[in-house]
């Protein structure tokens, strides 16, 4: 169990109330599938990703951004419960749908840099020092039931 202090919970909810779920959460997917594009093999579905333009523009990445940004939302509603809180989404993941668990990392990784990008001054040294420390163990609950 992770033990979060009392500053840390602050700095996680407090950005978090100014979080676009939907346009970070549509950003942090596109900039995945674009600099990562290995990744879009699990996207087959979702037509046209043939460049960033195709990509930055396709309502399916912008939906199912949204959709794991809403996700994410839940870890910060549980910080105290993240491995409980993944545990059926891990389970898709690795049972059905086969994602490689280091792309939850990169992911992360992005989501970092997304809110960087749109909160500057206020993404300081400590917050993004807790925000990379949560993603991370959402990156871990999700990869799970792979190991």
């Amino acid at each position: 169990m992770v033990h979060w202090t009392a500053e840390e919970k602050q700095l996680i909810t407090g950005l978090w109330a100014k979080v676009n779920v939907e346009e970070c959460g549509a950003e942090a997917l596109a900039r995945l599938l674009i600099v990562y594009p290995w990744t879009q093999r699990f996207f087959d579905n979702f037509g046209n990703l043939s460049s960033p333009t195709a990509i930055l523009g396709n309502p399916k990445v912008r939906a199912h951004g949204k959709k794991v940004l809403t996700s994410f939302g839940e870890a910060v509603k549980n910080l105290d419960s993240i491995k409980k809180t993944f545990a059926q989404l891990s389970e898709l993941h690795c049972e059905k749908l086969h994602v490689d668990p280091e792309n939850f990392r990169l992911l992360g990784d992005i989501l970092v840099i997304v809110l960087a990008a749109h909160f500057g001054k206020d993404f300081t040294p400590a917050c993004q020092a807790t925000w990379q420390k949560l993603v991370g163990l959402v990156a871990h609950a999700l990869a799970l039931k792979y190991h």
